[in-house]
């Protein structure tokens, strides 16, 4: 066996013994003796695409819904750059991604030999570990490492941080296993019964939790994350305080205050009694009312929980305080003394919380219903509401995910998932794609949804490109197609002379021309009542709502201007 296969082969062994289930590979030559590795396995499925951003973010969204690293394998020079972006919202989100690059053996480098660049370190500090792996010597020893180094960058991708590992292999040629080779000088073969290179313990005790000081003014709130949102619930419930959930924290269940957004911005919440104390987890930085209402708290305890990583570590990956106002970071949390669910607490601040949602809910859904003609607003909120239980969305950056948060009445049974690790709009589609992938392997009957922007699209419409014989979840994209870049509507930049065009961008596409080219089902959709049936079908397909930006961000204004007079009114 050549050199290039036999470290090829343990590598791929070595990460199926830890339990790597789904790679993906774009195609090169230097990358050659990796790719027919993990082709090869019969316990990893693999996916293929074209493109390496894509195939980055496809990996990404698979290693973010199934919660296990992913592979993605790449050849060498510009393709590794690529992946560069997915790495980076792997290391914010703290997704556990396995980034292998092919390179060119050390003597062609700087040589200005082809497709040659100098891939060492090549993501800094955005990765948990970097390996250059060094080139495969037929001598004694290399099965150890290489498989020894396999674990570390396992449990690096899957540790208390969670996030992206790196490992840059140079291969020799030749590159396929019918070159030329030689008799190993030692077993290739791992741990006897499929075992791991290296067993790892189980996992340490839970800390005790902080029991929480016992306050009537106290607010929780949950940003994103992939943590369990139970515990905040059951806190919310034993102490009436209200609960603020951004929608990717999976916790905008029954009990949250589901108009949050609206609230924190109307003069009769915002010129009230500062909170005593606020109970935070994830990372809360989707609006700038939630970061303005932590600067008001006296007291701000941060709940390191989940995957959100170690306490004690620096950003990224210890603890979310965008606001800078922690002044407690802690492992978990209790309830005050004394709190049972047999008498939950009611008091006159839980009282205003309860009163101010019901009053801006309707508020709210009474200017959404004005009309059956979807607006962007009414999307975000009647998607979520015609889901079945089950179901996995995928929210885009920018505009989408803001509606979702404004609109999105409080419900059980959706998983939300999102990019807001660096919350870019690059590689969304292939990121959705990838979550659906995993979402339906762990349920085949389930569904899968999307709500991206029309940028969104376009940035990573080779996404929508899947070869014949590739993996195919059944996935709905929810296309807002405002031509052009809507967020930036809402804000200063819009009363600039040269807006339209720096900004607003406009470019004149509809996404039938996008589902043409990648040969997907479309369907333009128009009415609010049509919207399920529009839902209905299967594999990747794009419904196309075509909105106005100017009025949208009209109407965005209109809803606020509603809840401040309802409540004006009612409080």
């Amino acid at each position: 066996m050549n050199p290039s296969t036999a470290l090829a082969r343990v590598l791929v062994d070595e990460l199926a013994r830890c339990g790597l289930a789904e790679a993906v590979v774009a195609p090169g030559s230097r990358s050659t003796p990796l790719a027919l590795a993990l082709v090869s396995h019969p316990g990893i499925r693999v996916h293929v695409r074209v493109d390496e951003r894509s195939a980055s973010f496809l990996a990404l969204g698979l290693a973010r819904a199934s919660r296990r690293p992913v592979a993605v394998v790449c050849t060498s020079g510009t393709a590794a750059a690529n992946f560069h972006p997915a790495v980076l919202e792997a290391d914010e989100s703290g997704v556990p991604l396995l980034v292998l690059t092919a390179d060119r053996p050390p003597e062609l480098r700087g040589t200005g030999a082809n497709q040659t660049v100098d891939q060492i370190g090549l993501y800094g500090g955005a990765v948990r570990l970097f390996a250059e792996v060094g080139t495969p010597d037929p001598v004694p020893g290399m099965v150890a490492y290489w498989r020894s180094l396999v674990g570390r960058a396992w449990g690096a991708a899957r540790g208390g941080r969670p996030g992206p590992v790196h490992l840059n292999i140079a291969f020799r040629d030749p590159l396929t296993p019918d070159g030329p080779g030689r008799d190993w000088p030692e077993p290739l073969d791992g741990r006897a019964g499929g075992a791991q290179w290296i067993s790892r313990p189980g996992p340490l005790a839970e800390p005790p939790p902080f029991v929480l000081p016992d306050v009537e003014r106290g607010v929780i709130v949950c940003g994103d994350g992939d943590y369990d949102p139970v515990p905040f619930l059951a806190l919310a419930e034993l102490t009436g305080w209200p609960l603020l959930a951004e929608p990717t924290s999976n916790a905008r269940r029954v009990g949250a205050v589901s108009t949050y957004r609206q609230l924190l911005a109307s003069p009769a919440i915002a010129a009230g009694p500062a909170p005593d104390l606020v109970v935070s987890v994830g990372r809360p930085n989707l609006s700038r009312q939630t970061l303005a209402f932590l600067r008001r708290a006296r007291r701000h305890v941060v709940v390191t929980a989940g995957a959100l990583g170690d306490p004690n570590a620096s950003l990224p990956g210890g603890f979310a305080d965008p606001a800078r106002t922690a002044t407690d970071v802690v492992a978990a949390v209790a309830a005050p003394a004394g709190t049972t669910f047999d008498e939950p607490r009611s008091t006159d601040w839980s009282g205003l919380w309860g009163r101010a949602e019901s009053v801006a809910r309707a508020a709210l859904d009474a200017v959404l219903d004005e009309q059956e003609t979807l607006t962007e607003p009414r999307l975000a909120r009647d998607l979520v509401s015609h889901l079945a239980a089950g179901s996995l969305l995928f929210a885009g950056s920018s505009m989408p995910i803001r509606d979702l948060d404004a609109t999105m009445r409080a419900r059980c049974g959706v998983r939300l998932v999102g990019n807001r690790g660096v919350s870019g709009i690059d590689g969304t589609v292939s990121t959705a794609i990838g979550a659906a992938l995993a979402h339906q392997a762990a349920d085949p009957a389930a569904g899968a949804f999307a709500l991206l922007g029309d940028l969104a699209v376009l940035h990573d419409q080779n996404g929508l490109v899947i070869g014949p014989g590739e993996p195919r979840p059944d996935l709905a994209v929810v296309v807002v197609n405002n031509d052009g870049g809507g967020i930036f509507s809402g804000l200063e930049q819009a009363g600039h002379p040269d807006f339209e065009r720096v900004f607003g961008t406009p470019h004149g596409v509809t996404m039938e021309r996008v589902a043409a080219m990648a040969d997907v089902p479309y369907l333009h959709l128009e009415w609010a009542t049509d919207l399920p049936k529009a839902l209905l079908g299967e594999g990747v397909r794009i419904v196309e709502v075509r909105t106005d930006r100017v009025e949208s961000a009209v109407l965005r204004r209109r809803l606020q201007a509603a809840v401040d007079a309802a409540l004006a009114e009612a409080l």
